[in-house]
């Protein structure tokens, strides 16, 4: 029986094929519909021609970084409204100043957080 979150799309940006593939296993598990990507330029194009309820970049990416595809989606008022979840290992006080900055609803240190505490966080902001 699917459940009430199984119509949230996730956009997940993820340059490490392992961690990608683990996060979006436990969201499918979790009943959301995850969309992979390994690199900015591809979160970017994702993001803006498709509907996502919600975007989880890394930030450290090829081609484009995190925090350049964050104000790009926060900048385009097709997608500015997208709440974007950054999920990486950059865990300095100044980089979670900056992504908050830049519009993010949240700044979350993979090296800290299970899978599970990653999807708890997401089912708060989406509900």
């Amino acid at each position: 029986m699917p459940t009430a979150k199984s119509k949230f799309k996730i956009l997940l940006a993820e340059d490490d094929t392992t961690l990608g593939v683990m996060y979006r296993v436990k969201l499918e598990n979790d009943g959301y519909e995850v969309t992979l990507v390994e690199n900015g330029s591809d979160a970017l194009k994702q993001a803006t021609e498709n509907k996502f309820d919600l975007v989880m970049l890394d930030i450290i990416m090829p081609q484009l970084d995190g925090f350049s595809v964050l104000k790009a989606l926060k900048e385009n008022a097709q997608t500015k409204k997208i709440p974007v979840i950054m999920l990486t290992n950059l865990g300095t006080e100044e980089d979670k100043v900056k992504g908050v900055k830049l519009g993010a609803a949240d700044y979350l240190i993979k090296s800290s957080l299970t899978p599970e505490q990653v999807s708890e966080t997401i089912n708060k902001l989406l509900s």
